[in-house]
């Protein structure tokens, strides 16, 4: 909650400071209006500005056409649109599910149902219990009107809440935000306490008597399914269909979709099998939708987001490794989450490089590893995910885990045996 509270305090610093600007623009004005000379100065200045801009849009577009050759394009493919799923299948575990052998580079075909066939006693299958917040926030500016639309990314215990935000023009703080919600009626509002210096927006939410953030939430917000899933556009089913049937802990702005393919009964005949089944947490946060510009991947950033793994999640981990078990992680966030915690120094602080004596370890902490060639996995040894957007630090981590003319022949098959894409769509088991 401290990074948020240092937000909130910038925020309010950032107010003053747009407010002494405003004051001072406008007496610079009235001296420039009654000063001809002071006019065409600013004139002038204006045209230097603009020739300015216009060459650094020029430098934008040559760097776009520099990154044409970037390491990026190596993880680009074409989808047809039709195979983008748009909704799930009627059953989770009937979704297809393409197996791919990283020791024989066979692949083959199968339901996911199927999983049980790939999975032995003494592994442990490990899977995110983040819970989807309502999270995308539609409404209007009560004084102007005017549409706005936002995203929910944190709170703290004081309920000052961060967003991102898009509307015309710049709120103002005190503003008021009029919330659209899902079943409509009811007037509930936000009330804008001011920008932070990454450009979101700090808000309070005007709750009633025993309310809280994520009842609030609840009642107001809208799934935030992908724009790819019928523009964004939420539809009843969404609220149950991306989500988990074992999610638990509250924070994700994404599900983590690998998860959406298991049932409960699936589930419950994993664990007779002997296998066990841990949980971790990763808030997905609104980076993961963040798309990489940098031209060399070493230099992409990579968004951080809230990670847990408890001592007897590890404990249970090393015992089944010691019994020969494999890690079977469900997701790329389950995978990062494993990692990090492989990767972790006493300090908090995560070596991304792989290359270190570091061993898993109880975690709870922010991690913004990238997996990316050449990194070396610790911990996870079979990996189940779906199929990810070209360009994505989501295909690259599942390249880099397995293998990079392996993974390129597994979508290059998926596609021409017509299997569904992204959120909604069928899996892959890299063993």
């Amino acid at each position: 909650m401290s990074r948020l509270l240092d937000k909130i305090i910038s925020a309010f610093s950032h107010s003053k400071t747009d407010a002494r600007s405003r004051t001072k623009a406008r007496k610079g004005n009235e001296s420039a209006a009654s000063n001809e000379t002071t006019q065409k100065e600013q004139k002038a200045e204006e045209v230097v500005v603009e020739e300015k801009q216009i060459q650094c849009a020029n430098d934008q577009e040559t760097a776009l056409d520099d990154n044409c050759g970037s390491e990026l394009d190596q993880y680009d493919y074409h989808l047809p649109e039709r195979l983008i799923a748009q909704s799930p299948r009627s059953v989770r575990d009937h979704a297809r599910m393409m197996v791919v052998d990283r020791q024989t580079g066979k692949i083959s075909h199968a339901l996911v149902r199927d999983i049980l066939n790939y999975l032995r006693p003494e592994d442990a299958i490990v899977l995110n219990n983040t819970k989807v917040l309502p999270a995308r926030l539609m409404g209007r500016r009560a004084n102007t009107n005017g549409r706005w639309e936002g995203l929910f990314l944190d709170h703290d215990e004081h309920d000052f809440w961060e967003i991102m935000s898009k509307t015309r023009g710049k709120l103002r703080q005190g503003e008021l935000i009029e919330l659209l919600l899902p079943g409509g009626g009811g007037e509930r509002f936000l009330r804008v306490v001011g920008h932070t210096a990454e450009k979101t927006l700090i808000v309070r939410p005007e709750l009633e008597e025993g309310e809280t953030t994520y009842s609030f939430l609840e009642r107001v917000g809208w799934t935030p399914i992908p724009p790819y899933i019928r523009g964004g556009i939420m539809t009843p089913s969404d609220r149950d269909d991306y989500q988990t049937v074992y999610a638990k802990e509250p924070g994700a702005v994404a599900a983590p979709t690998a998860g959406l393919h298991f049932t409960k009964e699936l589930l419950e005949q994993i664990e007779a099998l002997g296998v066990a089944i841990c949980p971790v947490t990763l808030h997905v946060g609104a980076g993961t939708f963040k798309p990489i510009t940098a031209t060399k991947l070493a230099e992409h950033h990579m968004h951080s987001e809230f990670a847990s793994i408890s001592e007897d999640v590890v404990r249970t981990i090393e015992d089944r490794k010691a019994r020969g078990g494999r890690v079977v992680a469900i997701g790329t966030t389950s995978v990062r989450t494993l990692e990090s915690a492989s990767n972790a120094r006493p300090d908090g602080t995560i070596d991304s490089s792989g290359n270190n004596d570091l061993k898993l370890r109880p975690f709870a902490g922010q991690t913004d590893l990238f997996i990316r060639p050449p990194y070396r996995f610790k911990t996870v040894d079979v990996m189940f995910t779906n199929f990810h957007l070209p360009k994505s630090t989501l295909i690259i981590l599942t390249r880099a885990f397995g293998g990079d003319e392996l993974i390129k022949r597994a979508y290059q098959e998926a596609i021409a045996e017509d299997y569904r894409f992204y959120s909604y769509g069928d899996s892959m088991l890299i063993l």
